[in-house]
């Protein structure tokens, strides 16, 4: 009985390790604040001013608070992994799915869905420093409202 109890505490360990490691090797990790004066934003675009990116079991969670075109507040989250599977957003109504691929150790891309088309893609980068990371959106639906952002954040 003593065996199995740790044996059983070892797999659960092992696996805690596993996910923290796997977080802790992402610099995408942790919260971000908008650099608003080193950013570019299409006229009418939200502004997200914090990002937040943590773990939930094995599901990356990203939180987003900012302000819409109206200047109204705005929070959505997305949990998922970055397989380039489509995950949903919840509380944006500009998008409802989102997926993100992983293209090296500081770069992701990204696509935002509205009803299964993509109206938006991206590209995250973190810097070799880790300090501060850019993402560059753009519409890929005609009949979104155009836009072609970069937006410069900082990590605290």
């Amino acid at each position: 009985m003593k065996l199995r109890t740790i044996l059983g505490s070892l797999i659960v360990f092992c696996a805690a390790v596993a996910i923290s490691y796997a977080a802790d090797s992402n610099p995408n990790m942790g919260i971000w604040k908008l650099n608003e004066a080193k950013s570019k934003f299409s006229p009418g675009a939200q502004k997200n001013s914090t990002v937040v990116y943590s773990m939930e079991g094995d599901m990356w969670v990203v939180t987003v608070d900012g302000v819409d075109k109206d200047g109204k507040a705005a929070h959505s989250v997305w949990k998922g992994k970055f397989d380039g599977k489509d995950y949903p957003v919840t509380g944006d109504p500009a998008f409802d799915a989102r997926s993100y691929t992983k293209v090296d150790a500081n770069t992701l891309d990204m696509t935002v869905k509205k009803g299964g088309k993509v109206v938006g893609t991206g590209k995250i980068t973190v810097s070799a420093d880790g300090k501060s990371r850019t993402v560059t959106t753009k519409a890929a639906d005609p009949a979104a409202t155009a836009f072609n952002n970069t937006a410069v954040y900082d990590k605290q």
